[in-house]
């Protein structure tokens, strides 16, 4: 499982033209789902993603996790964050898991989030969704689960 997280101080996604999901301060998660990744990934990433500490604290420093900034999280489902463009001038998608493994991936991932008591919201899995973002910072990170 691949995400890249992005402190934001706003993001929001839409579907045709309305807004499926809007957060305020916090992380946006563009999320892939690989084959062969398990609900202990999404564990492991969900976890990583919202103990990691990249909100400043009072001295500037990164120091605080999302809960101590009361920050949410906005999950978007990315199979292209799989793609692999070593070869040729077309990606290939082939280790991305196949849509339906895929869904029940993502949905658990939103669903073990929201267990940790944080304000998650979501895109559409395989919508094509247009998200807008205010990168804070910019911070960026990328995380994979193998």
């Amino acid at each position: 499982m691949k995400a890249v997280i992005q402190r934001v101080s706003e993001a929001r996604v839409e579907v045709d033209g309305e807004v499926t999901g809007a957060i305020g301060g916090g992380i946006l998660v563009l999320l892939g789902v690989e084959q062969g990744d398990t609900e202990q990934d999404a564990d492991w990433l969900v976890k990583k993603i919202v103990e990691l500490r990249i909100f400043e604290d009072e001295a500037g420093k990164m120091n605080l996790a999302l809960a101590e900034v009361n920050g949410a999280l906005l999950v978007v489902s990315q199979f292209t964050l799989l793609g692999d463009c070593r070869k040729g001038r077309r990606p290939s998608f082939v280790k991305a898991a196949p849509p339906a493994e895929g869904n029940r991936l993502y949905e658990y991932f939103v669903a073990k989030a929201r267990e940790t008591g944080t304000k998650v919201e979501t895109g559409v899995f395989q919508a094509m969704m247009q998200v807008h973002l205010i990168n804070d910072g910019p911070v960026t990170f990328i995380l994979e689960s193998r």
